[in-house]
């Protein structure tokens, strides 16, 4: 299923060099997690704090920043420092934290509607942890589509953007974040499902 996460190699070659000078200055992947998750509860909590269109604009270049940092803690982790059990625990837990942070916060917006948005962050914790269960029963993670985490950061930039510069919101929004959460339920159908085909097809 097409998702931005296909694209993710290619962003990471962008990043690789970035990567190599945090390393050497010794910052560690589990401190980049950690830099994510709080520059997006502090871009959250100020929406939250002043729901205006013009504190919706820092949500755009945010989850570019969060992109570029979540990135960047898996090229430390797997290039340079090694994985850990706790930076697998922070690179999770991290997520839906984050998640929760920037996208809970527009249901306050007008012309929102706070029920698709409150199911899109379920919907999105969920997807998450389907992709997760897949390690329990013997697969690898899985990250497949068409609603994964870079998805929905474009998804909600977008719709950011078109608030933030005074763009009206109401039915078309409400439509919107409902198909958005029904690509995220075939979202985790499609990683549970790829799951179960991963362990099939070892021997």
């Amino acid at each position: 299923m097409i998702s931005l996460y296909a694209i993710k190699p290619g962003f990471q070659s962008l990043l690789r060099p970035l990567a190599r000078w945090l390393h050497g200055r010794g910052v560690t992947a589990n401190q980049v997690t950690l830099a994510a998750l709080f520059l997006s509860l502090a871009a959250g909590g100020a929406v939250w704090l002043w729901p205006a269109p013009e504190t919706v604009l820092l949500l755009p270049p945010v989850l570019l920043l969060r992109m570029a940092l979540n990135a960047l803690d898996g090229m430390l982790a797997r290039e340079f420092q090694g994985p850990t059990p706790l930076g697998a625990i922070l690179n999770e837990i991290g997520d839906v934290l984050a998640d929760a942070g920037l996208y809970l916060p527009l249901a306050l917006l007008s012309g929102v509607s706070p029920v698709a948005v409150v199911a899109l962050v379920l919907l999105a914790l969920s997807s998450e942890f389907c992709g997760v269960l897949a390690v329990m029963i013997g697969a690898s993670r899985r990250y497949d589509g068409p609603m994964g985490k870079s998805d929905r950061a474009l998804l909600l930039g977008v719709i950011a953007l078109w608030l933030g510069f005074g763009g009206p919101g109401g039915g078309w929004l409400t439509v919107a974040l409902w198909v958005a959460n029904g690509l995220l339920a075939l979202t985790g159908f499609n990683r549970l499902r790829g799951a179960l085909r991963e362990v099939k097809s070892c021997p």
